[in-house]
């Protein structure tokens, strides 16, 4: 049988038996070869070849040396005449002229486990295969001339349709089709959803056995480079045909009882049916032994030999009576064939098989598969449309496990599976939830989580509807089960897993008790699911599921880690407490496996669209930047882009609702969010657009301006900080009018604003004079005054730095400092200082003194550069500054370009005018600075041109260069320089600098179109860091310092300022503003779907279901020829059967009848039908 599969055998063989290394030992002893033991004689080869199929020196000497065993045996048997080894053929073969891929074969005897193989092909250390959700197993199709075109063409589509159905671990049994797939219709597709095997841990072949496909004989067959795994199964002989019958039988029963989903986690037995295609007699007994293991079949009506002989069958004789053979009970005559129906079977037998001779043994075949009928589905592909090849599929499934459920379970529940499997949700719409079945919660459980791991959302969604509680249904065990199906090679499995070793890690350091519990943790992800979001989420919120697991929010990481561990030792109490959150839980798991619909439905059922919206957001924008696929990249960045679309356009609505509703929703903290507000989730994930909302600025004017009037001219704010009464507020003051108006004006974060920009000009100022005119030599002899006071001016901005990292909010000071250093203009402060610090500290000493000026002038740079933050409130020159840095971006990859051709021009033409010039500063300076001033016209053309007078002295000594001198120019090959000279300039002066304005003219076109939007957002940061601030400004703002130390540190008054972003709500006011959110967003899912269904593109939709509905009714009449066949066929026997009572009664002398038979009309009527049983009961009576 192995030679009849694979003609090169022997050249595999011989590879197979090289390579085999002392790793893969295990196979030889797991897994058998047959080989034959006993030469039983051809009577028809001349006494050379077995009955096995080899010749008689192909067999060992121990199996043509028993010549009297030799005489007396008559036929070879498979199980007795040959014997087990060990198998030698396994490993990877390479197809001549295919591509790389390799394909894993595994020679093996029939008589091999089945549970062995399916290890081998599921075992990730082996082969890797993921476990199927359904597995096809195609029959028949061997002979080249029998197969049709458009049985391909189903093929080709009905089961790339079913595989995408049923998800991408679609598995296609297949022993040797070379005729079905050798035209590459199909195994186009196949290379995806045919046999998924691969082989990871272990490999025989060093370099992989050379395939050839040879012309071969029409009833050969070869290995065909599509597959990418063959099962080659040996029973010992060779060419010949049915040798995997047994074992292909008992593989496809064993699959059947294993459950689908990672590790067997799924809900259902994984489904088995075999598709009849074509076939030869001799299949029959193939078909009846799948039969009794209760393996569903489908057969291609029309595709010829078998196929067509048992649709024949099961279609015109299931609904013909049958004729006792003989008197006895009923009970007898039902469990056996009747004579009538075996002789109708093997007339048909004959009609569709004329060459066979031994026909009653296949005939006897053909009726124990006729006793089966109701696993037996017949599809006529012919007149149907390929299309509709996966329902066929699926109700052939259903049918058959209806047959097999139990009475005490719900006979729907396997077909509410088998529909989650396959994913129609149309057909549980319209047969399992049309109101006429009471579902139960034990029967959607399972099918929920299949839906849920499976990512399908339409499921979930009906079972949602349908009753489905979620409180109930999502506890922290489930929670953990979802986590754990996340596919391995997923973005989500990399960061689970290090968060996993990361912990793991932690636990291997303590004593030696925890190594017991290290396996415990492994499989409970919750911990790791925290990590992975604190990661992502940063410190804008608390890490979520701490309760649970009882840490505490202010620990650090390794102690969070170590308690961790304790916890997840043992048993978990956690795991069987309900998830309090369930919705967003849901959302969080959906949105970090970047599943698209399914989140989109979680976000609609989490609460609190906008904040769930932003939150999406910031996850998905942070997944993004790790994953390095570009196609998973671009899909995670516009379910991005759609989820802030969401919360912007959702808060929209809320805005035009009511206005105070909305600004307390931005600010309002959320326990589910681990306290994080709108506002903090937006920025930190970036969503630009939603703070371009007009609520959003309406808020953020309301904190800049404080209790003042918005359009309160500037010139009054500046004389304010004089004369207070100037400023008039909007709100009627609750003290003295003079002290009410001061107390507003230094309360407002624009008065902060505008005091700290007039002092930071005086500070400039100040600190010019003294580098300029005021700089004191070192101790004794300064610092000056002037020094002093600058000094101390410094020393208030530190001061408010410090401020700003430890003495804000309640985080811990890591996550303070996090937050701090994220800010651009902070990195800027911290570099001033330290410069600051530096040349202050050098200044002090008389050998530094020089060098601490000269750091102190670049830090007035650094000083001076800092003011263009403050350009950022004004609508105007906010966004050119955005402008600015990204335009020194694109500076820094044009100077990438300049300095490559900048090198090559500078060293060529420094060799080219001077011949030998060692002195490094002399090349520095003209091989980097003179060709860099070239690009602006600064050319010494005297120095590079020998025609030109150069009245420089120079020599030809190589000691005098070499001590310093300046040496003459070479004039060999200055023709070489000015040429050079020229093509440098083009391409610096034309090229390279047209393409940086290139650059810089897209940057501003793209930044310049959304200029709004990035004001608007950058706004938001200058707004909250003057928000935050004292009132009094650098030097002075030493007072509010000390103000403020007193009244946190020593008093405990807790701050008002921090209530104009942060509140606290009351559960009934949560409530209540939860509730309000709800319906915005209802009222504007609403008016978007009716927006979408008003639109043409959803009415040519609605109209293309309806033309589809109508062609599916007027495919369904053709159902109408196939009964009325059947009642012809009803109608013959009952003329027949009427005949012979009356013939048989006018035969007999038991009485005379009182008038002649009436004549025959040529038709009879359709109630004759009703009366076959009282016509069976005269048959029987009068035979």
């Amino acid at each position: 049988m192995l030679q009849y599969l694979l003609p090169e055998y022997s050249i595999v063989k011989s590879v197979c038996e090289g390579c085999m290394g002392s790793s893969q030992s295990w196979i030889p002893k797991t897994i058998k070869k047959r080989v034959c033991s006993t030469f039983v004689e051809d009577s028809d080869s001349s006494s050379e070849l077995c009955q096995c199929g080899a010749a008689r020196d192909d067999h060992a000497s121990v199996a043509v040396g028993d010549y009297f065993s030799t005489a007396i045996l008559k036929h070879w048997e498979s199980a007795e005449h040959s014997s087990e080894q060990p198998t030698d053929a396994f490993g990877e073969v390479q197809f001549a002229g295919a591509s790389k891929r390799h394909s894993h074969f595994l020679r093996l005897s029939w008589s091999t486990e089945p549970s062995v193989v399916y290890n081998i092909l599921t075992a990730q250390s082996i082969w890797g295969l993921p476990r199927p959700n359904l597995v096809v197993s195609v029959v028949g199709g061997e002979s080249r001339t029998q197969v049709k075109t458009w049985v391909r063409e189903v093929l080709r589509q009905g089961l790339v349709k079913a595989s995408q159905s049923t998800g991408k671990n679609f598995t296609h049994l297949s022993l040797c089709q070379c005729l079905i797939y050798n035209d590459h219709s199909v195994l186009g597709i196949s290379v995806r959803w045919l046999l998924k095997y691969f082989i990871v841990g272990y490999r025989v072949l060093t370099f992989p056995a050379k395939y050839y496909v040879q012309n071969i004989s029409r009833d050969s067959c070869y290995l065909d480079n599509n597959y990418q795994a063959f099962l080659l199964v040996d029973d010992g002989s060779v060419g010949r045909r049915g040798g995997e019958t047994d074992f292909r039988a008992r593989l496809e029963e064993y699959i059947s009882q294993q459950r689908t989903g990672i590790w067997g986690s799924g809900s259902i037995d994984i489904p088995v049916l075999c598709m009849l295609i074509s076939g030869e007699a001799d299949m029959l007994k193939r078909m009846d032994l799948s039969l009794k293991n209760f393996i569903p079949w489908l057969v291609v009506a029309g595709s010829g030999g078998l196929a067509d002989f048992l649709s024949d069958v099961l279609e015109n004789l299931s609904s013909a009576p049958a004729v006792p053979s003989s008197g006895e009970g009923n009970s007898e005559a039902l469990k056996a064939p009747n004579v009538d129906l075996k002789d109708r079977v093997a007339e048909r037998f004959k009609k569709h098989f004329p060459s066979e001779t031994e026909t009653d043994k296949l005939v006897e075949q053909a009726l124990s598969i006729y006793q089966n009928r109701h696993l037996i589905t017949v599809y006529h592909g012919e007149h149907e449309s390929p299309n509709d090849f996966d329902t066929v599929l699926l109700k052939t499934l259903v049918g058959a496990s209806k047959q097999q459920s139990s009475a005490e379970a719900n006979p729907y529940t396997d077909e509410l599976k088998l529909a989650v499997t396959w994913n129609r949700v149309d057909i549980a719409k319209t047969e399992l939830f049309n109101g006429d079945i009471q579902w139960k919660y034990e029967d959607l459980e399972d099918s929920m989580t299949d839906a849920l791991i499976n990512d399908k959302p339409q499921f979930v969604r009906l079972f949602i509807e349908n009753g489905l509680n979620i409180l109930e249904y999502l506890s922290y065990g489930r929670l953990e089960t979802l986590y754990r199906s996340v596919p391995d090679g997923s973005l989500l499995y990399q960061l689970l897993q290090r968060c996993l070793a990361e912990r793991l890690a932690i636990v291997e350091q303590q004593n030696s008790s925890s190594k017991v519990a290290t396996d415990n943790n492994q499989s409970r992800p919750v911990k790791e699911v925290s990590e992975v979001l604190e990661q992502l989420m940063g410190d804008v919120c608390q890490p979520f599921y701490y309760k649970a697991l009882g840490l505490q929010f202010t620990s650090s990481k390794r102690t969070s880690l170590k308690r961790a561990s304790k916890v997840l030792r043992g048993r978990c109490i956690y795991q069987d407490l309900p998830c309090p959150h369930p919705w967003p839980s849901l959302f969080l798991w959906a949105v970090l496996q970047n599943r698209s619909e399914m989140a989109l439905y979680f976000w609609e059922m989490a609460g609190e669209p906008v904040l769930s919206a932003l939150g999406g957001c910031k996850i998905l924008r942070d997944l993004s930047k790790l994953d390095e696929e570009t196609e998973t990249k671009l899909s995670m960045k516009e379910l991005a882009q759609k989820f802030e679309n969401l919360a912007h356009d959702i808060f929209s609505s809320c805005y035009r609702s009511n206005e105070h509703r909305s600004f307390t929703l931005l600010i309002r903290k959320s326990p589910v969010w681990g306290h994080s507000t709108c506002l903090q989730m937006g920025v930190s994930a970036d969503a630009r657009l939603f703070f371009s909302n007009d609520g959003v600025q309406s808020l953020l004017s309301q904190i800049w301006w404080g209790d003042m009037k918005s359009k309160t001219e500037v010139w009054k704010l500046l004389l304010t900080f004089f004369c207070p009464i100037l400023c008039v507020p909007y709100r009627p003051p609750q003290r003295p009018f003079i002290v009410s108006r001061w107390c507003q004006f230094w309360f407002a974060p624009v008065t902060s604003f505008l005091g700290n920009v007039l002092m930071y000009f005086l500070f400039l100022l100040f600190f010019a004079y003294v580098l300029l005119a005021d700089f004191k030599p070192p101790p004794p002899s300064g610092p000056g005054a002037a020094e002093c006071v600058l000094y101390f001016w410094v020393f208030t901005l530190v001061c408010e730095e410090i401020r700003q990292t430890i003495f804000l909010g309640t985080m811990t000071w890591r996550q303070r400092f996090r937050l701090y250093i994220k800010d651009v203009w902070n990195k800027c402060d911290l570099a001033a200082i330290s410069l600051f610090i530096l040349g202050l500290i050098c200044r002090m000493f008389h050998l530094s003194h020089e060098f601490g000026r000269d750091m102190l002038c670049l830090d007035y740079m650094v000083f001076t550069l800092r003011l263009i933050h403050i350009f950022a409130i004004h609508k105007q020159l906010g966004p050119k500054i955005i402008i600015v840095g990204k335009m020194i971006k694109d500076i820094f990859f044009f100077l990438f370009f300049l300095g490559v051709w900048l090198m090559a021009y500078g060293v060529a033409n420094q060799a080219l005018i001077y011949a030998y010039d060692p002195n490094p500063n002399r090349i520095f300076r003209r091989v980097f600075y003179r060709p860099y001033l070239h690009i602006f016209g600064q050319i010494p053309v005297e120095e590079m041109d020998v025609g030109k007078d150069w009245d420089v002295p120079c020599t030809h000594n190589v000691t005098l260069i070499e001590s310093g001198e300046e040496p003459c120019r070479s004039h060999e090959s200055n023709w070489l320089v000015v040429i050079l000279l020229v093509v440098y300039l083009l391409v610096t002066n034309i090229l390279l600098i047209n393409l940086l304005i290139a650059m810089f003219s897209y940057t501003f076109s793209k930044v310049q179109e959304h200029s709004d939007t990035y004001w608007k957002f950058q706004r938001y940061n200058l707004i909250v860091e003057y928000h935050s601030r004292p009132s009094l400004a650098p030097p002075f703002i030493i007072l509010s310092h000390i103000n403020l130390f007193i009244k946190r540190v020593i008093r405990k008054v807790p701050s008002v300022k921090i209530h104009h972003f942060v509140l606290d709500l009351e559960p009934k006011a949560a409530n209540r503003l939860s509730t309000w959110e709800t319906i915005q967003k209802e009222d504007f899912l609403t008016a978007r779907i009716k927006i979408q269904k008003s639109s043409d593109s959803e009415r040519l939709k609605r109209m293309s279901a309806k033309v589809d509905g109508v062609l599916k009714h007027l495919s369904e009449s053709r159902d109408f020829e196939h009964r009325l066949r059947s009642l012809e066929n009803q109608m013959d026997y009952c003329s027949s059967a009427l005949s012979w009572v009356v013939d048989t009664l006018a035969q007999g002398s038991t009485f005379k009848p009182p008038r002649p038979p009436p004549a025959s009309r040529g038709t009879y009527d359709y109630k004759t039908t009703c009366n076959i049983p009282i016509l069976l009961s005269i048959q029987t009576q009068l035979s």
